[in-house]
Parts: structure tokens; C-alpha cells; sequence
């Protein structure tokens, strides 16, 4: 999946993909829904990512399950 608000940089936490700007890895947003989390709460978990760079992520992550899943 290629996204705007997810890199990978062998620099940054071993290469573990991570939004932009930060060294807050995507998978902690899920593993915070998988707690019960809201957006809110992960924000104030995770400062350094932005409201819409969350919103980006879910957006695009939606995408991508709506063309990679066949019908």
C-alpha cells in the first residue's frame, strides 16, 4: 500500500513504517482502535501525528480494501 502519511526509513525505528514526520508507527493507530480508542484519545497518546494525517491514513487505508479485495 503506497501512502502519503505512512513512510519507511531504515533510519527510523529499524524501518518499521511510520507517519511522516514522526516515530509514531502506523500500527499503533490500529492497535489503539483494537483497544477501544478513539482518535482522540490516540492524539493525546501521539502529539506528533496530526488529526488529518489520521484521517489520511484511515481514508487511504479504506481505498485500498475497496481495490484489493475482489468482488
Amino acid at each position: 500500500m503506497k501512502s502519503s502519511v505512512i513512510r519507511r526509513d531504515g533510519e527510523i525505528l529499524s524501518g518499521t513504517p511510520c507517519f511522516v514526520g514522526t516515530r509514531v508507527p502506523g500500527r499503533n493507530l490500529i492497535d489503539c482502535f483494537e483497544g477501544g480508542y478513539s482518535i482522540d484519545q490516540f492524539l493525546a497518546d501521539f502529539p506528533t501525528v496530526s488529526r488529518q494525517q489520521v484521517l489520511t491514513f484511515l481514508e487511504e487505508t479504506k481505498a485500498e480494501l475497496e481495490t484489493a479485495v475482489p468482488a
